[in-house]
Protein backbone atom coordinates (compact mmCIF):
# COMPACT_ATOMS: atom_id res chain seq x y z
CA UNK A 1 0.00 0.00 0.00
CA UNK A 2 1.73 3.38 -1.05
CA UNK A 3 0.01 6.72 0.38
CA UNK A 4 1.14 10.26 -1.50
CA UNK A 5 1.47 12.82 1.01
CA UNK A 6 1.84 16.86 -0.10
CA UNK A 7 0.19 19.58 2.54
CA UNK A 8 0.20 23.15 3.48
CA UNK A 9 -1.74 22.83 6.84
CA UNK A 10 1.07 20.27 8.06
CA UNK A 11 -1.12 19.96 11.49
CA UNK A 12 -0.81 16.11 12.67
CA UNK A 13 0.94 14.96 9.63
CA UNK A 14 4.03 13.72 11.06
CA UNK A 15 2.11 11.90 13.62
CA UNK A 16 -0.30 10.42 10.71
CA UNK A 17 3.05 9.67 8.59
CA UNK A 18 4.70 7.56 11.32
CA UNK A 19 1.39 5.78 12.11
CA UNK A 20 0.86 5.09 8.40
CA UNK A 21 4.54 3.66 7.74
CA UNK A 22 4.16 1.30 11.26
CA UNK A 23 1.40 0.35 9.20
CA UNK A 24 3.63 -0.91 6.39
CA UNK A 25 2.51 1.47 4.24
CA UNK A 26 5.31 3.36 1.48
CA UNK A 27 5.04 6.82 1.67
CA UNK A 28 5.83 9.16 -1.01
CA UNK A 29 5.55 13.15 -0.77
CA UNK A 30 6.62 16.15 -2.21
CA UNK A 31 8.74 20.04 -1.33
CA UNK A 32 8.29 21.09 1.94
CA UNK A 33 6.19 18.29 3.24
CA UNK A 34 8.99 15.53 1.83
CA UNK A 35 11.35 17.71 4.11
CA UNK A 36 9.39 17.87 7.21
CA UNK A 37 8.88 14.07 7.26
CA UNK A 38 12.49 13.36 6.39
CA UNK A 39 13.61 16.05 9.21
CA UNK A 40 11.27 14.13 11.41
CA UNK A 41 12.57 10.53 10.83
CA UNK A 42 9.85 9.11 8.57
CA UNK A 43 11.11 7.12 5.72
CA UNK A 44 10.17 9.01 2.62
CA UNK A 45 10.20 8.73 -1.47
CA UNK A 46 10.26 12.13 -2.89
CA UNK A 47 7.86 12.31 -6.09
CA UNK A 48 10.61 12.76 -8.31
CA UNK A 49 12.24 9.22 -7.43
CA UNK A 50 8.58 7.98 -8.72
CA UNK A 51 8.05 10.54 -12.22
CA UNK A 52 11.05 10.29 -13.07
CA UNK A 53 11.10 14.37 -13.64
CA UNK A 54 12.52 17.05 -11.52
CA UNK A 55 10.88 19.65 -9.77
CA UNK A 56 10.87 22.40 -11.73
CA UNK A 57 9.11 26.15 -12.29
CA UNK A 58 9.68 26.94 -8.70
CA UNK A 59 7.82 24.08 -7.64
CA UNK A 60 4.51 24.81 -9.84
CA UNK A 61 4.92 21.06 -11.45
CA UNK A 62 5.86 18.19 -8.88
CA UNK A 63 2.83 15.31 -9.36
CA UNK A 64 1.57 16.27 -13.05
CA UNK A 65 2.76 13.61 -14.45
CA UNK A 66 1.39 9.82 -15.86
CA UNK A 67 3.44 8.05 -13.63
CA UNK A 68 1.16 9.73 -10.05
CA UNK A 69 -2.26 9.92 -12.11
CA UNK A 70 -2.23 6.37 -13.50
CA UNK A 71 -1.28 5.20 -10.15
CA UNK A 72 -4.64 7.47 -9.06
CA UNK A 73 -6.53 6.30 -12.05
CA UNK A 74 -6.34 2.71 -12.40
CA UNK A 75 -9.50 1.08 -11.81
CA UNK A 76 -8.26 -2.37 -9.57
CA UNK A 77 -11.04 -4.07 -10.75
CA UNK A 78 -10.40 -3.59 -14.47
CA UNK A 79 -8.18 -6.22 -16.20
CA UNK A 80 -7.06 -3.63 -18.83
CA UNK A 81 -6.37 -0.69 -16.34
CA UNK A 82 -3.86 -3.25 -14.26
CA UNK A 83 -2.48 -5.09 -17.49
CA UNK A 84 -1.30 -1.45 -18.62
CA UNK A 85 -0.10 -0.09 -15.28
CA UNK A 86 2.06 -3.11 -15.84
CA UNK A 87 3.27 -2.36 -19.08
CA UNK A 88 4.35 1.26 -18.19
CA UNK A 89 5.52 0.05 -14.94
CA UNK A 90 3.36 2.29 -13.02
CA UNK A 91 2.49 1.29 -9.25
CA UNK A 92 -1.00 2.35 -7.82
CA UNK A 93 -1.38 4.96 -5.04
CA UNK A 94 -3.90 3.59 -2.24
CA UNK A 95 -4.16 6.87 -0.57
CA UNK A 96 -4.09 10.24 -0.84
CA UNK A 97 -3.57 12.73 1.77
CA UNK A 98 -3.21 16.76 -0.18
CA UNK A 99 -4.63 19.93 1.37
CA UNK A 100 -3.91 23.16 -0.73
CA UNK A 101 -2.28 26.15 -1.12
CA UNK A 102 -3.53 28.95 1.57
CA UNK A 103 -5.29 31.03 -1.61
CA UNK A 104 -8.18 32.14 1.36
CA UNK A 105 -5.08 32.70 4.21
CA UNK A 106 -3.18 35.02 1.37
CA UNK A 107 -6.17 36.87 0.09
CA UNK A 108 -7.05 37.89 3.45
CA UNK A 109 -3.60 39.64 4.30
CA UNK A 110 -3.46 43.21 4.58
CA UNK A 111 -1.66 44.86 1.66
CA UNK A 112 -1.65 41.16 -0.27
CA UNK A 113 -0.81 41.68 -4.63
CA UNK A 114 -2.62 40.12 -7.26
CA UNK A 115 0.43 38.75 -8.39
CA UNK A 116 0.79 36.76 -4.69
CA UNK A 117 -2.42 35.81 -4.87
CA UNK A 118 -2.21 33.97 -8.23
CA UNK A 119 0.85 32.23 -7.20
CA UNK A 120 -1.33 30.47 -4.29
CA UNK A 121 -3.68 29.27 -6.88
CA UNK A 122 -3.36 25.37 -6.16
CA UNK A 123 -3.06 23.27 -9.44
CA UNK A 124 -1.04 20.16 -8.40
CA UNK A 125 -3.21 19.53 -5.42
CA UNK A 126 -6.91 19.64 -6.57
CA UNK A 127 -5.78 17.60 -9.83
CA UNK A 128 -4.52 14.94 -7.58
CA UNK A 129 -7.75 15.47 -5.20
CA UNK A 130 -10.21 15.23 -8.42
CA UNK A 131 -8.23 11.80 -9.68
CA UNK A 132 -8.09 10.09 -6.57
CA UNK A 133 -11.90 11.25 -5.77
CA UNK A 134 -12.99 10.29 -9.01
CA UNK A 135 -11.56 6.84 -8.24
CA UNK A 136 -13.21 6.46 -4.84
CA UNK A 137 -13.73 3.05 -4.81
CA UNK A 138 -9.60 2.27 -4.96
CA UNK A 139 -8.52 5.41 -3.69
CA UNK A 140 -8.68 6.76 -0.17
CA UNK A 141 -8.52 10.81 -0.52
CA UNK A 142 -7.91 13.08 3.05
CA UNK A 143 -8.34 16.64 2.54
CA UNK A 144 -8.87 17.34 6.01
CA UNK A 145 -6.81 16.94 8.93
CA UNK A 146 -9.85 16.06 11.36
CA UNK A 147 -10.61 12.86 9.46
CA UNK A 148 -7.00 11.45 10.05
CA UNK A 149 -7.66 9.64 13.23
CA UNK A 150 -11.03 7.96 10.98
CA UNK A 151 -8.24 7.23 8.29
CA UNK A 152 -5.86 5.21 10.61
CA UNK A 153 -8.58 3.63 12.93
CA UNK A 154 -10.23 1.81 10.15
CA UNK A 155 -6.72 0.50 8.58
CA UNK A 156 -5.67 -0.76 12.92
CA UNK A 157 -8.81 -2.40 12.68
CA UNK A 158 -9.68 -3.77 9.61
CA UNK A 159 -6.46 -3.58 7.60
CA UNK A 160 -8.37 -1.78 4.71
CA UNK A 161 -10.57 1.68 4.42
CA UNK A 162 -14.00 0.72 3.82
CA UNK A 163 -16.02 1.75 0.51
CA UNK A 164 -18.40 3.98 3.12
CA UNK A 165 -15.21 5.57 4.44
CA UNK A 166 -14.03 6.41 1.03
CA UNK A 167 -17.50 7.73 -0.60
CA UNK A 168 -17.38 10.11 2.80
CA UNK A 169 -13.77 11.50 2.03
CA UNK A 170 -14.87 12.25 -1.60
CA UNK A 171 -18.07 13.92 -0.79
CA UNK A 172 -15.29 16.29 1.35
CA UNK A 173 -13.11 16.40 -1.37
CA UNK A 174 -15.19 18.01 -4.26
CA UNK A 175 -16.87 20.64 -1.52
CA UNK A 176 -13.73 21.09 -0.81
CA UNK A 177 -11.88 22.11 -4.69
CA UNK A 178 -15.55 23.65 -5.24
CA UNK A 179 -15.27 25.98 -2.18
CA UNK A 180 -11.64 26.39 -3.19
CA UNK A 181 -11.98 27.14 -6.73
CA UNK A 182 -15.61 29.51 -6.23
CA UNK A 183 -12.71 31.91 -3.41
CA UNK A 184 -11.04 32.51 -6.60
CA UNK A 185 -13.75 33.71 -9.23
CA UNK A 186 -14.89 35.94 -6.71
CA UNK A 187 -11.80 37.11 -5.60
CA UNK A 188 -10.89 37.86 -9.75
CA UNK A 189 -14.32 38.94 -9.98
CA UNK A 190 -13.51 41.60 -7.64
CA UNK A 191 -10.19 42.44 -8.59
CA UNK A 192 -12.07 43.76 -12.10
CA UNK A 193 -14.44 45.54 -10.38
CA UNK A 194 -17.24 43.72 -12.26
CA UNK A 195 -20.23 44.55 -10.31
CA UNK A 196 -22.74 42.64 -13.12
CA UNK A 197 -24.77 39.87 -12.49
CA UNK A 198 -22.88 37.03 -13.75
CA UNK A 199 -23.89 34.25 -16.13
CA UNK A 200 -23.17 31.95 -13.14
CA UNK A 201 -23.73 32.43 -9.66
CA UNK A 202 -21.12 30.31 -6.59
CA UNK A 203 -20.60 31.38 -3.72
CA UNK A 204 -18.93 29.68 -0.49
CA UNK A 205 -19.08 30.35 2.95
CA UNK A 206 -17.89 28.75 5.82
CA UNK A 207 -20.29 26.71 8.69
CA UNK A 208 -19.94 29.01 11.90
CA UNK A 209 -21.96 26.49 14.05
CA UNK A 210 -25.36 24.49 14.04
CA UNK A 211 -28.49 25.11 15.16
CA UNK A 212 -31.20 23.57 17.49
CA UNK A 213 -33.42 24.16 14.69
CA UNK A 214 -34.61 27.05 11.96
CA UNK A 215 -37.61 29.52 12.30
CA UNK A 216 -39.73 26.65 14.03
CA UNK A 217 -38.42 23.03 15.44
CA UNK A 218 -38.65 20.85 12.77
CA UNK A 219 -36.54 22.86 10.50
CA UNK A 220 -32.96 22.20 10.66
CA UNK A 221 -30.79 25.09 10.49
CA UNK A 222 -26.96 26.25 10.79
CA UNK A 223 -25.15 29.61 10.40
CA UNK A 224 -22.42 30.15 7.93
CA UNK A 225 -20.07 32.67 7.59
CA UNK A 226 -18.98 34.61 4.24
CA UNK A 227 -15.17 34.55 3.43
CA UNK A 228 -13.37 37.72 3.92
CA UNK A 229 -13.65 41.06 6.02
CA UNK A 230 -17.21 41.10 6.95
CA UNK A 231 -16.57 44.19 9.50
CA UNK A 232 -19.56 45.39 10.95
CA UNK A 233 -22.13 41.98 10.54
CA UNK A 234 -23.20 39.66 12.94
CA UNK A 235 -20.94 37.34 11.61
CA UNK A 236 -18.14 39.35 12.94
CA UNK A 237 -19.79 40.28 16.57
CA UNK A 238 -18.44 38.66 19.88
CA UNK A 239 -20.45 36.51 22.12
CA UNK A 240 -19.86 37.61 26.05
CA UNK A 241 -22.83 36.40 27.17
CA UNK A 242 -25.69 34.02 26.76
CA UNK A 243 -26.92 31.05 24.95
CA UNK A 244 -26.22 30.27 21.15
CA UNK A 245 -27.56 32.54 18.82
CA UNK A 246 -31.03 31.10 17.12
CA UNK A 247 -31.90 31.33 13.18
CA UNK A 248 -34.07 33.68 14.32
CA UNK A 249 -31.98 35.57 16.91
CA UNK A 250 -29.72 36.08 13.84
CA UNK A 251 -32.30 36.90 11.25
CA UNK A 252 -33.36 39.85 13.58
CA UNK A 253 -30.31 40.98 15.22
CA UNK A 254 -29.03 41.40 11.32
CA UNK A 255 -32.33 43.52 10.31
CA UNK A 256 -31.93 45.45 13.30
CA UNK A 257 -27.92 46.22 12.84
CA UNK A 258 -28.75 47.45 9.16
CA UNK A 259 -31.14 50.04 10.43
CA UNK A 260 -28.61 51.16 12.79
CA UNK A 261 -26.17 51.73 10.52
CA UNK A 262 -28.32 54.67 8.88
CA UNK A 263 -27.45 56.74 11.89
CA UNK A 264 -23.99 58.86 13.16
CA UNK A 265 -25.84 60.06 16.36
CA UNK A 266 -26.83 57.93 19.13
CA UNK A 267 -29.25 55.85 18.32
CA UNK A 268 -31.11 52.30 19.80
CA UNK A 269 -33.12 50.44 17.46
CA UNK A 270 -35.32 47.59 18.90
CA UNK A 271 -36.36 45.11 16.33
CA UNK A 272 -39.32 42.35 16.50
CA UNK A 273 -39.56 39.35 14.20
CA UNK A 274 -37.73 41.20 11.42
CA UNK A 275 -39.30 44.84 11.94
CA UNK A 276 -38.24 47.77 13.80
CA UNK A 277 -40.33 48.16 17.07
CA UNK A 278 -39.45 51.38 18.69
CA UNK A 279 -36.25 53.57 17.32
CA UNK A 280 -34.97 56.33 19.09
CA UNK A 281 -31.59 58.96 18.99
CA UNK A 282 -30.96 61.75 21.53
CA UNK A 283 -27.59 63.79 21.63
CA UNK A 284 -26.86 60.92 24.52
CA UNK A 285 -27.22 57.02 23.95
CA UNK A 286 -29.31 56.89 27.50
CA UNK A 287 -31.77 59.77 26.27
CA UNK A 288 -31.93 57.61 22.93
CA UNK A 289 -32.43 53.90 25.11
CA UNK A 290 -35.49 55.91 26.94
CA UNK A 291 -36.99 56.66 23.29
CA UNK A 292 -36.42 53.45 21.61
CA UNK A 293 -38.05 51.43 24.90
CA UNK A 294 -41.51 53.91 25.45
CA UNK A 295 -42.06 53.85 22.12
CA UNK A 296 -43.57 50.39 22.37
CA UNK A 297 -42.94 49.08 25.81
CA UNK A 298 -44.96 45.94 24.29
CA UNK A 299 -43.33 44.56 21.56
CA UNK A 300 -39.88 45.18 22.94
CA UNK A 301 -40.16 42.27 25.42
CA UNK A 302 -38.53 38.98 23.88
CA UNK A 303 -36.93 41.46 20.96
CA UNK A 304 -33.44 42.34 19.96
CA UNK A 305 -31.68 45.78 20.96
CA UNK A 306 -28.98 47.00 18.55
CA UNK A 307 -26.85 50.73 20.14
CA UNK A 308 -24.12 52.48 18.35
CA UNK A 309 -22.63 53.84 21.54
CA UNK A 310 -21.05 52.12 24.71
CA UNK A 311 -24.04 50.11 27.02
CA UNK A 312 -23.86 52.44 30.64
CA UNK A 313 -24.98 50.78 33.97
CA UNK A 314 -28.09 52.70 33.95
CA UNK A 315 -29.03 51.16 30.83
CA UNK A 316 -28.14 47.96 31.58
CA UNK A 317 -30.15 48.07 35.12
CA UNK A 318 -33.32 49.27 32.23
CA UNK A 319 -32.17 46.39 29.81
CA UNK A 320 -32.84 43.91 33.09
CA UNK A 321 -35.73 45.09 34.43
CA UNK A 322 -37.32 43.24 31.22
CA UNK A 323 -36.83 40.19 29.12
CA UNK A 324 -34.65 40.87 26.15
CA UNK A 325 -32.98 38.13 23.24
CA UNK A 326 -30.24 39.77 22.48
CA UNK A 327 -27.96 43.36 23.13
CA UNK A 328 -25.41 44.30 20.63
CA UNK A 329 -23.53 46.89 21.09
CA UNK A 330 -19.83 48.58 20.13
CA UNK A 331 -18.60 48.16 23.66
CA UNK A 332 -20.07 47.74 27.40
CA UNK A 333 -19.03 49.62 30.50
CA UNK A 334 -17.63 46.90 33.05
CA UNK A 335 -20.60 47.57 35.66
CA UNK A 336 -23.21 47.31 32.84
CA UNK A 337 -21.90 43.71 31.63
CA UNK A 338 -21.57 42.92 34.63
CA UNK A 339 -25.24 43.63 35.32
CA UNK A 340 -26.75 42.68 32.21
CA UNK A 341 -24.62 39.47 32.48
CA UNK A 342 -26.89 38.36 35.80
CA UNK A 343 -29.77 37.06 33.46
CA UNK A 344 -28.84 33.66 32.02
CA UNK A 345 -30.82 33.35 28.52
CA UNK A 346 -29.65 37.02 27.43
CA UNK A 347 -27.56 36.91 24.46
CA UNK A 348 -24.62 40.20 24.81
CA UNK A 349 -22.82 40.75 21.98
CA UNK A 350 -19.79 42.88 20.96
CA UNK A 351 -19.51 44.44 17.78
CA UNK A 352 -16.64 46.59 17.69
CA UNK A 353 -17.27 47.90 14.03
CA UNK A 354 -21.19 48.03 14.55
CA UNK A 355 -21.32 51.25 11.90
CA UNK A 356 -19.54 50.07 9.20
CA UNK A 357 -21.87 49.15 6.18
CA UNK A 358 -22.17 46.40 4.09
CA UNK A 359 -20.15 47.09 0.00
CA UNK A 360 -22.97 48.62 -2.07
CA UNK A 361 -22.54 45.63 -4.77
CA UNK A 362 -23.22 43.26 -1.61
CA UNK A 363 -25.25 40.59 -3.09
CA UNK A 364 -28.83 40.16 -1.37
CA UNK A 365 -30.36 36.27 -2.57
CA UNK A 366 -34.10 34.88 -1.71
CA UNK A 367 -34.42 31.25 -2.30
CA UNK A 368 -37.54 30.09 -3.95
CA UNK A 369 -38.78 26.68 -5.22
CA UNK A 370 -36.08 25.99 -8.09
CA UNK A 371 -34.16 28.75 -8.38
CA UNK A 372 -32.73 32.11 -6.21
CA UNK A 373 -33.17 35.69 -6.84
CA UNK A 374 -30.35 37.72 -6.47
CA UNK A 375 -30.20 41.72 -5.88
CA UNK A 376 -27.49 44.25 -5.13
CA UNK A 377 -28.63 45.62 -1.09
CA UNK A 378 -30.33 48.65 -0.51
CA UNK A 379 -27.65 50.51 0.37
CA UNK A 380 -29.08 54.09 -0.56
CA UNK A 381 -31.38 55.78 1.21
CA UNK A 382 -31.66 59.19 -0.85
CA UNK A 383 -30.99 59.51 -4.61
CA UNK A 384 -27.65 60.97 -5.01
CA UNK A 385 -27.02 64.89 -5.87
CA UNK A 386 -30.77 65.30 -5.59
CA UNK A 387 -32.63 67.38 -2.93
CA UNK A 388 -36.05 66.18 -1.65
CA UNK A 389 -38.94 67.75 -3.59
CA UNK A 390 -41.45 69.28 -1.49
CA UNK A 391 -44.66 69.59 -3.29
CA UNK A 392 -47.22 71.02 -1.37
CA UNK A 393 -47.50 74.58 -0.47
CA UNK A 394 -47.07 73.79 3.55
CA UNK A 395 -42.82 73.72 3.58
CA UNK A 396 -41.54 71.55 6.12
CA UNK A 397 -40.40 73.44 9.09
CA UNK A 398 -36.67 72.58 10.26
CA UNK A 399 -37.59 70.16 13.10
CA UNK A 400 -40.14 68.48 10.85
CA UNK A 401 -37.35 67.67 8.16
CA UNK A 402 -35.24 65.96 11.23
CA UNK A 403 -37.96 64.15 11.65
CA UNK A 404 -38.84 63.42 8.33
CA UNK A 405 -35.87 62.35 7.74
CA UNK A 406 -35.29 59.95 10.78
CA UNK A 407 -38.88 58.19 9.96
CA UNK A 408 -37.14 57.66 6.39
CA UNK A 409 -34.53 55.69 7.54
CA UNK A 410 -36.93 54.05 9.86
CA UNK A 411 -39.60 52.64 7.02
CA UNK A 412 -36.98 51.47 5.02
CA UNK A 413 -36.84 49.05 7.05
CA UNK A 414 -40.58 48.28 7.75
CA UNK A 415 -41.72 45.01 6.08
CA UNK A 416 -43.98 46.44 2.75
CA UNK A 417 -46.63 47.57 3.01
CA UNK A 418 -44.49 49.79 5.58
CA UNK A 419 -45.58 53.43 7.60
CA UNK A 420 -43.10 54.98 9.94
CA UNK A 421 -44.35 57.47 12.01
CA UNK A 422 -41.68 59.74 14.45
CA UNK A 423 -41.63 62.93 16.90
CA UNK A 424 -38.78 64.16 18.07
CA UNK A 425 -36.53 61.30 16.84
CA UNK A 426 -38.55 58.54 18.57
CA UNK A 427 -40.85 56.22 16.84
CA UNK A 428 -44.34 56.94 17.81
CA UNK A 429 -46.27 54.14 15.95
CA UNK A 430 -44.88 51.35 12.90
CA UNK A 431 -46.89 49.67 10.46
CA UNK A 432 -45.80 47.01 9.12
CA UNK A 433 -46.33 44.37 6.31
CA UNK A 434 -49.86 45.04 5.41
CA UNK A 435 -51.31 43.96 2.28
CA UNK A 436 -52.54 47.34 1.64
CA UNK A 437 -51.40 50.95 2.25
CA UNK A 438 -54.70 52.54 4.32
CA UNK A 439 -53.94 49.26 7.01
CA UNK A 440 -50.43 50.18 7.33
CA UNK A 441 -51.46 53.69 8.04
CA UNK A 442 -54.45 52.98 10.21
CA UNK A 443 -52.31 50.77 12.43
CA UNK A 444 -49.57 52.74 12.78
CA UNK A 445 -51.79 55.71 14.07
CA UNK A 446 -53.98 53.23 16.43
CA UNK A 447 -50.45 51.45 17.94
CA UNK A 448 -49.05 54.95 18.69
CA UNK A 449 -52.01 56.39 20.54
CA UNK A 450 -52.54 52.84 22.35
CA UNK A 451 -48.72 52.30 23.17
CA UNK A 452 -47.93 56.11 24.09
CA UNK A 453 -50.82 57.80 24.91
CA UNK A 454 -53.89 59.82 22.84
CA UNK A 455 -51.53 62.86 21.67
CA UNK A 456 -48.87 60.40 20.08
CA UNK A 457 -49.20 61.63 16.85
CA UNK A 458 -50.54 65.33 17.28
CA UNK A 459 -47.78 66.91 15.09
CA UNK A 460 -45.79 63.42 14.09
CA UNK A 461 -44.82 63.10 10.72
CA UNK A 462 -45.41 60.10 8.66
CA UNK A 463 -42.98 57.92 6.16
CA UNK A 464 -44.18 55.66 3.73
CA UNK A 465 -41.92 53.14 2.10
CA UNK A 466 -43.86 53.60 -1.34
CA UNK A 467 -46.42 56.08 -3.04
CA UNK A 468 -49.65 56.48 -1.87
CA UNK A 469 -52.18 55.32 -4.54
CA UNK A 470 -54.90 57.29 -3.07
CA UNK A 471 -55.28 60.54 -0.91
CA UNK A 472 -56.76 57.97 1.73
CA UNK A 473 -53.83 58.04 3.83
CA UNK A 474 -53.32 62.02 4.11
CA UNK A 475 -57.17 61.54 5.69
CA UNK A 476 -55.84 59.22 7.74
CA UNK A 477 -53.14 61.60 8.79
CA UNK A 478 -54.94 64.50 9.41
CA UNK A 479 -57.23 63.08 11.55
CA UNK A 480 -54.16 61.91 13.81
CA UNK A 481 -52.50 65.48 14.07
CA UNK A 482 -49.74 64.60 11.53
CA UNK A 483 -48.10 67.99 10.34
CA UNK A 484 -45.51 66.21 7.47
CA UNK A 485 -45.14 63.06 5.21
CA UNK A 486 -41.97 61.81 3.19
CA UNK A 487 -42.93 59.41 0.39
CA UNK A 488 -41.32 58.58 -2.90
CA UNK A 489 -44.01 59.61 -5.42
CA UNK A 490 -44.61 58.46 -8.57
CA UNK A 491 -48.46 57.59 -8.83
CA UNK A 492 -50.85 58.70 -11.00
CA UNK A 493 -53.12 59.95 -8.60
CA UNK A 494 -50.21 62.07 -6.82
CA UNK A 495 -52.27 65.12 -7.61
CA UNK A 496 -55.08 63.72 -5.32
CA UNK A 497 -53.20 63.45 -2.44
CA UNK A 498 -50.71 66.61 -2.92
CA UNK A 499 -54.28 68.49 -3.21
CA UNK A 500 -55.41 66.75 0.33
CA UNK A 501 -52.05 67.61 1.72
CA UNK A 502 -52.87 71.63 0.86
CA UNK A 503 -56.77 71.04 2.31
CA UNK A 504 -54.85 70.77 5.38
CA UNK A 505 -51.86 72.22 5.55
CA UNK A 506 -49.56 69.10 5.38
CA UNK A 507 -46.62 69.17 4.05
CA UNK A 508 -45.38 66.67 1.71
CA UNK A 509 -41.96 65.82 0.61
CA UNK A 510 -41.59 63.47 -2.71
CA UNK A 511 -37.90 61.39 -2.64
CA UNK A 512 -38.25 59.93 -5.76
CA UNK A 513 -36.85 56.55 -4.32
CA UNK A 514 -38.66 53.63 -2.70
CA UNK A 515 -37.70 50.90 -0.67
CA UNK A 516 -39.79 48.39 -0.79
CA UNK A 517 -39.09 45.43 2.04
CA UNK A 518 -40.21 41.89 1.34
Amino acid sequence: MRALISVSDKTGIVELAKELVNLGVEIISTGGTFQRLVEEGVPAVEVSKITGFPECLDGRVKTLHPNIHAGLLAMRSKKEHMEQLKELQIDTIDIVIVNLYPFKATILKDGVTREEAIENIDIGGPTMLRSAAKNYQDVAVVVDPTDYAVVLEELKEKKEISVDTKFYLMQKVFMHTSSYDTLIADYLRKERQDHEMPETLTMTFEKVQDMRYGENPHQKAAFYREIGDKKGSIADAQQLHGKELSFNNINDTHGALELLKEFTEPTVVGCKHGNPCGVGSGHEIEIAWNKAYHADETSIFGGIVTLNRTVTKAIAEDMNKIFLEVVVAPDYDEDALEILCKKKNIRILKLKDISVAQHSESYDLKKVNGGVIVQTIDSKLLKEDEELEVVTTAQPTKKQMEDLLFAWKVVKYVKSNGIALAKDKQTVGIGPGQVNRIWATKQAIEHGKELIGEDATDGAVLASDAFFPFSDCVEEAHKAGIKAIIQPGGSLKDQDSIDKCNEYGIAMVFTGMRHFRH
